[in-house]
């Protein structure tokens, strides 16, 4: 497991969408458009399937030197050598993530719409902490909405910021001026007919739009 500097970089952070038989295609097409974090996420129950997928998508990342972080799942992290997990609200503990993958990893936390939580996350050791969803998301129809003003409000409690939920390159720009140091995309990216172009788009942005200093 190699140890990556959050707190240095922005840009895009892809999420998967799940079984797909262009899986590894579609994310390396992700990471040629220049993504900078990926987080692989598969809700099934197909426990081969997932491992063997978790494991391809280790070495490519390797390849682009970009960090793996894998879904509510502490153990598949641990079994591929993945950089971090992400943690939901029912995903299990923040330290005892940490126990497991070690004091590197990177460990994400779904804050939602409530700086309360995001507090609490950081003070916890989060490597970084998530808002959202900003706007409609497909993904998750009935997510709480989080406000921009939530990405200002949190930039005190010094970890890197992702805003995620229905975002897209003609909507991302108002997260980015806000703070948002990545954007979480699911669907705007693996939905598009064509994904290392929709990819680029959104790396395109954090640099036309510098955003706030954190």
């Amino acid at each position: 497991m190699k140890t990556f500097a959050l707190s240095t970089g922005r840009g895009l952070y892809v999420i998967t969408d799940g079984p797909r038989p262009d899986l590894i295609d579609a994310v390396a097409q992700a990471l040629a458009g220049g993504a900078r974090l990926l987080q692989y996420r598969d809700k099934s129950a197909d426990s081969a399937r997932r491992h063997n997928e978790a494991a391809a998508l280790r070495q490519l990342c390797d390849t682009y030197g970009v960090p793996l972080i894998i879904n509510d799942d502490t153990a598949l992290a641990q079994a591929v050598a993945a950089d971090g997990v992400h943690l939901g609200k029912d995903d299990g503990d923040l330290a005892a993530a940490r126990a497991v993958l070690g004091a590197g990893a990177i460990i994400g936390v779904s804050c939602y719409d409530s700086l309360q939580r995001a507090t609490a996350a950081a003070s916890a050791g989060a490597s970084y902490i998530a808002f959202g969803a900003f706007f409609p998301s497909p993904t998750k129809p009935l997510a709480p909405r989080a406000s921009i003003e939530l990405l200002r409000q949190s930039a005190a409690l010094g970890v890197p910021r992702v805003a995620i939920g229905g975002i897209t390159p003609d909507n991302a720009a108002s997260l980015i001026e806000a703070g948002a140091d990545y954007l979480a995309v699911i669907s705007a990216v693996f939905g598009a007919d064509d994904v290392r172009h929709s990819a680029q788009r959104f790396t395109d942005l954090y640099s036309s739009h510098p955003g706030t200093a954190p």
